[in-house]
């Protein structure tokens, strides 16, 4: 087994292989917890498909089973209890296999990576599977979204195979890198979702890397969403404060995250909002405005020159 650290958790190579274990070591208690070595530690799953990654715990008695996530060391799951904020990920327990699942529902390409799977004994001991997500190759009957011609860089193909190249869901927040808003006005943010088989099963907004709640204090804070083949969310913060400048984070359940920087304003304008095609809009509409005026004034003019020749001429 590894050697665990200080912190409770065992330390990988830095090159974040696998570390090699052999067949199950005996116990010298025959009643102590030991991990079945067989179960596999190699799992690929397909983008936007859940991935299920098993540990098998034989004799387990009064200990209990953990997930963790070695790329920030986040603890996923204890025992069947789930504690991440993200709701992709379940802990499913078959007791009549030993086996403690970690189920990834709508895996996507930033899941990939090593996952702990450990006993609260003392030391811990361990067991790590690799998880590898990668695009779906094309179903019978299914029609790719684009044949992909270059394939100098694919070694593994056979001679004659079709590559294909699928569109992978993706979110989108409009406007962005940067939006700029007055103080006291309403900020309106738009997540787009496309590329989806389905919906997402849910959209988290962030602002600062915070979950934004929507019952705070602050209040003013709503999310309007609609589903469909590309789905929408709307954020709306009322009456935008300095405080509300920062970054902000549209999180769907079933693509990676989509970000901008919101500046709320005091009144400035940076140099970039009073150059370019923004000063020529006000121009050109300074200049219309003159027109209309002149146009107005020329025809009141002519009106009354009207008037008096007509009462000159009654007079007369």
């Amino acid at each position: 087994m590894q050697s665990s650290g200080g912190n409770g958790f065992n330390a990988l190579p830095e090159s974040g292989t696998l570390p090699p274990m052999g067949p199950p070591a005996v116990p010298q208690n025959r009643f102590e917890p030991y991990f079945d070595a067989m179960t596999p530690r190699n799992v690929t799953a397909l983008v936007g498909k859940s991935a299920y990654l098993s540990c098998r715990v034989r004799n387990l008695g009064n200990k209990t089973v953990s997930w963790i996530r070695h790329r920030d060391i986040h603890i996923l799951t204890v025992g069947s209890y789930t504690y991440t904020s993200d709701q992709r990920f379940q802990a499913n327990h078959h007791p009549e296999t030993d086996e403690w699942t970690l189920q990834i529902k709508w895996a996507q390409k930033r899941d990939a990576g090593i996952y702990e799977c450990q006993i609260s004994t003392q030391p811990v001991r361990s067991y790590f599977v690799n998880l590898n997500v990668v695009v779906s190759e094309v179903p019978a009957g299914d029609e790719p979204s684009r044949e992909v011609a270059n394939k100098k860089n694919c070694s593994s193909c056979s001679p004659g195979a079709r590559l294909f190249m699928y569109a992978i869901p993706t979110a989108q927040i409009l406007g962005g890198p940067d939006l700029h808003v007055d103080k006291g006005s309403t900020i309106n943010l738009t997540c787009s979702i496309r590329f989806s088989p389905e919906p997402p099963a849910y959209i988290f907004w962030y602002h600062r890397d915070d979950v934004i709640s929507y019952d705070s204090n602050r209040g003013g804070v709503s999310v309007i969403t609609e589903k469909g083949d590309v789905t929408t969310s709307f954020l709306l913060i009322q009456h935008a404060d300095i405080s509300d400048s920062g970054k902000y984070s549209c999180s769907p359940s079933n693509a990676d995250v989509a970000s901008v920087r919101v500046h709320v304003l005091n009144g400035e304008r940076p140099a970039a909002m009073q150059t370019g095609s923004a000063g020529l809009s006000n121009s050109s509409l300074n200049i219309l405005a003159l027109m209309i005026i002149s146009y107005i004034y020329t025809a009141i003019y002519l009106s009354l020159q009207l008037e008096t020749k007509q009462t000159v001429a009654a007079l007369r």
